[in-house]
């Protein structure tokens, strides 16, 4: 991917580092919270970042949880894989969930779920009278095996 990635700061977050990948292998760049937040067992939150995002064109934002909140707290983000479009240009908020028992406070600045991007195709839509036929055919849920 050549684009740069492009963030701008809102007033919110004039200090938090902007959004990286932890190590070079990472997929995902990590994504802060602007604001503290404590969520209640079964409580929705949306955390805002403080940063607008300009993705490279043809390229989508999936905002995913951080295993290591999900597995120490059960936060997850309630829409996962949250789609950022690359012609969006409000502030990234993120929608998370605690599936937890406990309430769990979340400060400002804690990494709060990864951004991993993706190319898409955007092919045009026809309407056909039959589509091709495949060995599985309209064989639904489970259909493909025992388990």
């Amino acid at each position: 991917m050549s684009q740069a990635l492009q963030f701008r700061r809102l007033p919110s977050n004039p200090d938090l580092p902007l959004p990286a990948r932890a190590t070079p292998g990472s997929a995902g760049y990590d994504l802060r919270a602007a604001e503290a937040i404590t969520l209640e067992p079964g409580q929705v939150g949306v955390v805002p970042t403080g940063l607008e995002v300009a993705l490279p064109e043809g390229v989508e934002g999936q905002v995913r949880p951080r295993s290591g909140l999900a597995a120490r707290h059960g936060i997850t983000v309630l829409n996962t894989p949250g789609t950022i479009d690359p012609d969006y240009r409000g502030e990234l908020r993120i929608l998370l969930i605690n599936l937890g028992p406990d309430p769990v406070s979340l400060q400002r600045g804690d990494r709060v779920a990864q951004l991993v991007l993706q190319r898409f195709e955007t092919p045009s839509v026809m309407e056909v009278e039959a589509l091709a036929d495949t060995d599985r055919g309209d064989g639904g849920f489970g259909s493909t095996g025992k388990g």
